[in-house]
């Protein structure tokens, strides 16, 4: 059951509005205001949508239910895309809402990840299996099954699978942007 008068207070202490300062700009009293924020009383739809107006706040988003954030993937959730001779594994489906964004890159014996190109942010790798090599435009870094990277987005790089095996490498970039 949705506590309207919580709600309510919640919105209004939001935007730093007193009790008396709602009532004011709703045409009601002081004492009313403070009877439905705790409940004890129920108001018209108007009066909710008058209130809700001062609040900057619309009938769906008042009484939307909030949606709980995703914690645990699993691989039924996971999706692979192409990544130049390679494959990424998209471990966080629709990550590019998110701050960072995780993927695990398959490389094939003698196979390399599109280039990289330039951008504001960071990346972090973590070798799962195999060997593989981060070329920018000055240096070649090799790394094994056990080693990580991290690496300036203003860098331009690929990966190369520098070994016999497939390679693979979780790969996490901040901002999202694979």
């Amino acid at each position: 059951m949705i506590e309207i008068g919580r709600k309510i207070k919640q919105y209004r202490l939001q935007l730093d509005l007193t009790q008396e300062e709602l009532a004011q700009r709703t045409e009601l009293t002081k004492g009313y205001i403070s009877q439905l924020e705790n409940d004890l009383c129920s108001p018209s739809i108007a009066t909710l949508q008058d209130i809700l107006n001062i609040l900057g706040v619309s009938l769906q988003e008042f009484f939307a239910e909030p949606k709980a954030e995703k914690v645990v993937y699993t691989s039924n959730d996971y999706f692979v895309s192409q990544n130049g001779d390679g494959n990424n594994t998209w471990l966080i489906p629709n990550s590019q809402i998110k701050e960072m964004e995780p993927i695990i890159l398959t490389l094939p014996e003698g196979g390399c990840c599109e280039e990289r190109y330039p951008f504001e942010g960071e990346e972090f790798g973590y070798v799962l299996d195999g060997k593989v090599e981060i070329v920018t435009l000055k240096e070649r870094y090799k790394l094994k099954k056990g080693d990580s990277f991290s690496i300036d987005g203003k860098k331009q790089h690929t990966l190369v699978n520098a070994g016999k095996t497939e390679a693979r490498v979780l790969w996490v970039t901040t901002p999202s942007n694979f």
